[in-house]
């Protein structure tokens, strides 16, 4: 046996023993090769069993911020009863008391009439509404698992568990988060929310967990087993292990622990409805009429949309449908018991036949019987999930081989020397390549730099005072700023910050920052300047944008002679108005520091046609204007504690109170920022424009 081929044998063997161990960068191979297929091959929707009534953005719109009045969930709930549900799944968590209660607003509210306090004191609480209406219907109220204890009392359904003791392969935890006492009591049905994400991505979803040694059922199964009408949920159990959890007359097989494995399909509005088109009325009933009903958030503001394998995120209440999509139609994918064993015997197989191919067959044919082992594997495993949708790793076996076949390659052409050498020159040419690149960003830097305009200029105007950085996290950066003199009496100002940050970023902001002084320049005549300005740079700098970038920004226009404050703001943080004299202020009661808070609009390039709407202010003599970008307020020190806008506030309040001038200001953010994050480098640029209007007779 030549030493190529011990060789191989020897490699073989690492590989085969690195399978049988496990380590986690083959975990996350093995899910992204999972992820690739349903990316690829996402499920196709047959079946919609269930309905999602979200709590969107049209819902907050018309009922008001989040939460809601129970009373509001209550009517809600009632709504959804009426047209006669298989049963109601509530992914949301509720517990403390509704603050909005009559009660509880007494105790806010300073009434004179007495007759009207004892009448609110009557009323039942929205608690007591919301608890009735879920006694009443086929309702499931969602329970988190916590990785503590806790002393809130947990309410579930009995399971009848058929085979062994499934204690120690489900997921465990010590404590439970339940809605307030008083609506976990009146609800029917209680099941887990708790689910946890493999690197971000979630995957996989139990449906049965252990709380404090207690089994509880997972949201979707206590849904079936409520529309079933069951009093139990049934387990099947082998030598320690789950096989199946069962509700309502379906039985579901599952992993050893529990949780299944989600076929996912792209989002599809068809599967919710608005919570306020329910309220109102303009839901049929025929759409929730036996559909198994979850009310959940949808709103972008309300929640973190969790990642899925195909690339889309979507709400944690779309997915549990998902799930029911998959039960009722048997398409949830399938890790099978004798996958590992699979993987390791096709390794060892085609790995022995390159062993013998290599050294055997000439170059070009050795490279041939390598691809096509690999795409072997990787081919099989789509066959397998795409016919039999099972989950077999051919992504992890396939790179060993590709290890195998180089390391026999480069022992059976005696090819070190050369590849040696070719690696020496690649490595001298990336050192080249990088000081070039390198060189290429200084200047990027000073370009970067001298394009942005400096606060001396304006020293000779009395009336002004003004004061400016950017400060770049890395070489070059994506924010922004500009000021320039419309005419004797007016000045414009701009700051901004670009999506990301790096060349890109500051290639982009260049762009913007032309753009939006071109769109300035020329068209500023308007009733509303500003939303018209605004406006049309969305518009220009849409056009200009292939990356899909976005930019936050605000502008304004100050009246010299007038100290009228004409302003937009696209998606940025609102300024501080430092108001003048701030003693006095201080002295009546009234705030030390103000925002600019209206004449807001998205971010540049996020809305297509988007109309901005400016607004105005009054400035008196001394009020001083401060612009941030979030690099400021989301400076991190080295224990990741972010700085803040109250840090933010105080010093700027220190500055009001000691009446400093603009580059005081800014110098006294920037040097707290900088004792704040220490050592720490800024994981952001750091931009501040600070203007102080001194009077029309300064």
């Amino acid at each position: 046996m030549n030493r190529s081929r011990v060789v191989g044998l020897a490699v073989l063997a690492v590989l085969l023993l690195a399978a049988v161990l496990g380590t986690p960068w083959q975990q996350r191979l093995r899910l992204a090769w999972f992820d690739t297929y349903q990316a690829s091959l996402p499920r196709e929707v047959n079946s919609m069993p269930a309905v999602v009534v979200a709590i969107d953005e049209k819902s907050l719109a018309e009922l008001g911020q989040w939460p809601w009045p129970r009373s509001v969930m209550a009517g809600l709930i009632d709504a959804i009863n009426q047209a006669q549900p298989a049963a109601i799944g509530i992914d949301v968590l509720m517990p403390e008391p509704d603050r909005m209660s009559p009660g509880n607003l007494l105790g806010h509210l300073q009434l004179a009439d007495a007759d009207l306090a004892r009448r609110l004191a009557a009323l039942p609480s929205n608690d007591a509404l919301l608890a009735k209406s879920l006694a009443q219907a086929p309702v499931a109220l969602g329970i988190a698992g916590l990785p503590d204890e806790t002393d809130r009392p947990l309410r579930t359904a009995p399971f009848r568990v058929r085979g062994g003791d499934p204690h120690g392969s489900v997921r465990p935890y010590a404590g439970v988060m339940t809605s307030l006492d008083e609506l976990d009591r009146a609800a029917p049905g209680h099941g887990l929310l708790s689910t946890d994400a493999e690197g971000g991505v979630v995957r996989r979803l139990p449906l049965v967990g252990e709380i404090a040694g207690t089994l509880v059922p997972a949201l979707s199964v206590e849904m079936l087993r409520l529309a079933g009408g069951a009093s139990v949920v049934d387990l099947d159990v082998q030598r320690g292990e789950v096989r199946a959890v069962g509700a309502g007359g379906l039985l579901v097989p599952t992993a050893a622990d529990g949780a299944v494995w989600v076929h996912f399909s792209p989002r599809d509005p068809r599967r919710l409805v608005s919570a306020s088109d329910v309220l109102a009325g303009r839901v049929p009933k025929e759409r929730l009429a036996q559909k198994l009903v979850l009310i959940g958030a949808t709103g972008l503001g309300l929640l973190d949309h969790q990642a899925t394998p195909i690339g889309e995120r979507m709400p944690g209440i779309e997915i549990h449908a998902q799930l029911l999509e998959n039960i009722f139609d048997q398409t949830l994918l399938v890790r099978p018991a004798w996958a590992a064993q699979g993987e390791l015997a096709a390794l060892l197989l085609l790995g022995l036949l390159l062993i013998w191919a290599v050294p055997a067959l000439s170059p070009r044919l050795a490279f041939g019987v390598g691809m096509a082992s690999v795409g072997l594997l990787l081919g099989g495993g789509f066959v397998a999930y795409r016919a039999g949708r099972l989950l077999l790793d051919a992504a992890n076996p396939a790179l060993g081989l590709m290890l195998l076949f180089v390391a026999m390659l480069a022992l059976s052409l005696g090819e070190a020397t050369r590849r040696r050498k070719a690696l020496e020159i690649e490595v001298q040419a990336q050192r080249e390549h990088a000081a070039r690149v390198a060189g290429e960003l200084e200047a990027a830097q000073r370009i970067q730099t001298g394009i942005l305009p400096r606060a001396e200029i304006w020293k000779a105007e009395p009336r002004i005072d003004l004061a400016a950085s950017m400060t770049p996290a890395r070489e070059v950066g994506g924010d922004l700023y500009d000021f320039y003199p419309l005419d004797a009496d007016q000045v414009f100002f701009l700051i901004g910050d670009v999506s990301g940050k790096g060349l890109g970023a500051s290639m982009f902001m260049a762009v913007s920052k032309a753009l939006y002084k071109s769109a300035a320049l020329r068209d500023l005549a308007s009733e509303d300047p500003l939303g018209a300005l605004m406006t049309q740079a969305n518009l220009e700098v849409s056009r200009e944008n292939p990356e899909s970038m976005f930019v936050t920004a605000f502008a304004g226009i100050l009246n010299l002679a007038t100290g009228e404050l004409r302003y937009c703001n696209a998606g940025h943080d609102n300024p501080y108005v430092l108001p003048a004299p701030l003693a006095g202020l201080q002295s009546a009661g009234a705030p030390a520091l103000a925002r600019l808070a209206d004449g807001d609009g998205p971010p540049l390039c996020v809305m297509d046609g988007f109309a901005y709407a400016g607004a105005s202010r009054m400035l008196t003599p001394g009020d001083t204007l401060c612009l941030v970008t979030d690099g400021v307020t989301e400076a991190l020190n080295a224990a990741s504690e972010l700085y803040g806008s109250e840090r933010l506030q105080a010093v700027l309040t220190r500055c009001a109170t000691d009446g400093t001038g603009s580059a005081a200001i800014l110098g006294a953010v920037r040097a707290d920022v900088a004792r704040f994050t220490g050592p720490v480098e800024l994981a952001d640029d750091l931009t501040m424009l600070v203007l102080r209007w001194n009077g029309a007779g300064a």
